[in-house]
């Protein structure tokens, strides 16, 4: 019974690391997702931060704010939709590997802050 104990936390400990490690590569990975037909980029990483917006010269109108402002909120949720998903993979095939069965099908890893 120690045995499956020590083994227990030694696949716990390796599953900690791993996570720790998967969340470094997030930091990495960057997603670009497009609004208004290319004239709002928004980039952002694996752990869902914005590293940047782009606008085109002619989508700033000073007559028309408010268009600006919805693309770039378009262009912001989508990068961030688009992060979320990557980072939803990059975790599964992170426990893949760990659990029995590659992991729970649809379990949503970002509940447990991962």
């Amino acid at each position: 019974m120690n045995s499956n104990m020590a083994d227990m936390f030694g696949k716990f400990s390796e599953l900690q690391s791993k996570v720790e490690e998967a969340k470094q590569e997030l930091a990495k990975l960057e997603v670009e997702a497009e609004a208004g037909g290319g004239m709002v980029k928004v980039r952002a990483n694996g752990q869902r931060k914005i590293l940047g917006i782009e606008l085109d010269k002619d989508v700033i109108d000073p007559e028309d704010a408010e268009m600006l402002e919805d693309l770039v909120v378009a262009g912001v949720n989508k990068a961030l939709d688009k992060a979320e998903e990557a980072a939803q993979e990059k975790m599964q095939n992170t426990y893949k590997d760990m659990m029995p069965g590659g992991g729970l099908p649809g379990m949503d890893l970002s509940k447990l802050g991962m």
